[in-house]
């Protein structure tokens, strides 16, 4: 599946976003992108092969979590999670618009745009960089884990600059890519691959503020697992302060 022209030009946009910081090589992501996305969306297959290119980029960390609800068209995706979309849902309420559609991004947990418009995407992934600029423009919260005999470690650290607290902290199961033949719907006869596929989430529990460590048993499958510490906006998830994944690069 190839690019657009924009969708190629917006690398270089992303190449001046999050152009590597002084003074040696750091872990922490940058942004984290979130793609609410359906094989039943005609208009999502440019946003999943943006998808698939930022998660080449060391500097973000780049998911793709499908959703549900346009299955009704003739098309059941077959990576869809009713969390996903409960998970979406969240989102749009803590922002107040209430604007759910596909294809999404959430940039951070905050900044939501629409993921086929290669402008749209470049702006909010130049807000969340402003917005953790103060903490070194990486999140603020350091995240480290470590798989090994269906268990994971998980070590979040003490909170830097603006870093919000309580948080929780949730286990990701991901696959690194699938492909998908699509026989029925808006995309029939469309193969789509599809990147860094939630395939399971997790909460492991609550950060506070302080250091701490977690052991958890793996839950669901996927090629890496990925932490986030995610604080609250009442019962609905709020900006991303920390994130790690288990093949850190």
């Amino acid at each position: 599946m190839k690019l657009s022209s924009a969708f190629l030009a917006l690398g270089a946009t992303l190449a001046a976003c999050l152009a590597p910081a002084s003074g040696g090589a750091q872990t922490a992501p940058r942004a984290v992108v979130e793609l609410f996305t359906s094989q039943g969306c005609a208009s999502c297959p440019p946003a999943d092969a943006a998808l698939v290119e930022m998660a080449r980029d060391p500097d973000l960390l780049a998911l793709t979590l499908p959703v549900d609800y346009w299955d009704y068209l003739g098309w059941a995706d077959t990576l869809a999670d009713p969390a996903h979309t409960a998970r979406q849902r969240g989102y749009a309420e803590a922002r107040g618009d209430r604007m759910v559609f596909t294809p999404q991004m959430v940039v951070n947990g905050t900044f939501a745009c629409i993921g086929s418009k290669p402008a749209d995407v470049a702006d909010a992934l130049e807000r969340a960089r402003a917005e953790v600029a103060a903490s070194g423009e990486r999140l603020p919260v350091p995240v480290a884990v470590e798989v090994a005999a269906g268990e994971a470690r998980i070590d979040v650290g003490a909170g830097t600059g603006d870093a919000g607290a309580p948080a929780d902290v949730w286990l990701l199961a991901v696959a690194r890519e699938e492909e998908v033949a699509i026989g029925r719907g808006e995309n029939s006869g469309r193969h789509a691959t599809y990147a860094n596929v939630v395939r399971g989430m997790t909460k492991v529990g609550e950060w506070t503020g302080e250091a701490r460590t977690w052991r958890h048993a793996l839950a669901g499958r996927g090629d890496f697992h990925v932490v986030l510490v995610q604080t609250r906006d009442g019962d609905h998830p709020g900006p991303i302060v920390g994130a790690g994944r288990s093949d850190a690069r």
